[in-house]
C-alpha cells in the first residue's frame, strides 16, 4: 500500500525502465505524481522496449490527469543530461523531486579489472549523478528532494568492487555536501543505500556467493525493489522534510 500523497509533484527517476528504478517509478505514479521514466537507448534497443511497456502500464493504471513521461539520454553525457532536464521542464514545467538511479555494474578483482571497466562504471554511476544534480539545479524547485541510490557496497565495501564501491562512496560523499548547499533553498538530498536486492544484476552472482550474503542478512532474506521504493518514498515526502544529508542503508539489518 502506497501511504503518500504526490499529487501536483513532478518525480524523475534516472535508469526507471526495470528493477528498482521502475519501482520507484512505479511507486510515485502510484502515488498521484506526474512521472517521468527514463532509460539508457542502448543499441539492442531492450531499454526502450521495457520502458514502453512499462509506462503503457502505468498510464493504463493512473489517475485521470496524472501523466507519465519518457524520455532518453545517456547519463554519462553532459550534453544529453542538459538536454534531459530542458525536457523535462518542456513538458512539465518543472521539478520537484529527482532520483538519481541508473547505474552497472562490472564486477572484477583489481588485477583483472580492465581500464575500461573502472571508467565505465565511474562515468555511469558517479559521473551520472553529478551531471544530473548539476544541471537538474536549473529547474528543480525550492523545497525540492534530490534521492541518490548509493549502495551497501559504498560504506562497507567487498571483493571484485573496486570501480563499483568508489563510484557510491562517491556519491555519498556528494550527497553530503549538495545537502549543505542546497539547505538554503530547503532542499533535501539523501541517500539510501541498498543490499542485495532481487534484481536482474543477482544473475551476475555465483550462487555460493549470494549464499554466503543471505547467511549475512539477519532478516533471512533478499530484499525487493518495493523496499528500496518505500524508503525513496519517505525521503521525497513532506514527512523527512528535516532529514538532509543522510544516508538511508535498507540492507535487512546487514549493517
Amino acid at each position: 500500500m502506497i501511504r503518500y500523497d504526490f499529487t501536483g509533484k513532478v518525480a524523475l527517476v534516472t535508469g526507471s525502465s526495470r528493477g528498482i528504478g521502475a519501482a520507484i517509478v512505479s511507486a510515485f505514479s502510484a502515488s498521484g505524481a506526474t512521472v517521468v521514466l527514463h532509460y539508457w537507448d542502448d543499441p539492442e534497443g531492450q531499454n526502450r522496449q521495457d520502458a514502453q511497456a512499462l509506462a503503457a502500464q502505468l498510464q493504463a493504471q493512473t489517475a485521470p490527469g496524472t501523466t507519465v513521461h519518457l524520455l532518453a539520454a545517456d547519463v554519462r553525457e553532459p550534453d544529453q543530461v542538459q538536454s534531459l532536464m530542458q525536457q523535462v521542464q518542456q513538458h512539465c514545467g518543472g521539478l520537484d523531486i529527482l532520483v538519481n538511479n541508473a547505474g552497472i555494474l562490472r564486477d572484477r578483482s583489481l588485477r583483472k579489472m580492465t581500464l575500461d571497466d573502472w571508467h565505465a562504471v565511474l562515468r555511469t554511476n558517479l559521473d551520472g549523478v553529478f551531471y544530473c544534480c548539476k544541471y537538474a539545479l536549473d529547474i528543480i524547485r525550492d523545497g525540492g528532494r534530490i534521492i541518490n541510490i548509493a549502495s551497501v557496497a559504498g560504506l562497507v565495501g567487498f571483493h571484485g568492487q573496486t570501480n563499483y564501491a568508489a563510484a557510491k562512496a562517491g556519491v555519498i560523499g556528494l550527497t553530503r555536501v549538495l545537502a549543505k548547499e542546497l539547505a538554503r533553498r530547503q532542499i533535501t538530498v539523501n541517500a539510501v543505500a541498498p543490499g542485495v536486492i532481487q534484481t536482474a544484476m543477482l544473475g551476475e552472482l555465483r550462487p555460493e556467493v549470494l549464499a554466503e550474503y543471505l547467511k549475512q542478512i539477519p532478516m533471512g532474506r533478499l530484499g525487493t525493489p518495493q523496499d528500496v521504493a518505500h524508503a525513496v518514498l519517505f525521503l521525497a515526502s513532506e514527512e523527512s522534510s528535516y532529514i538532509t544529508g543522510q544516508v538511508l542503508p535498507v540492507t535487512g539489518g546487514w549493517i
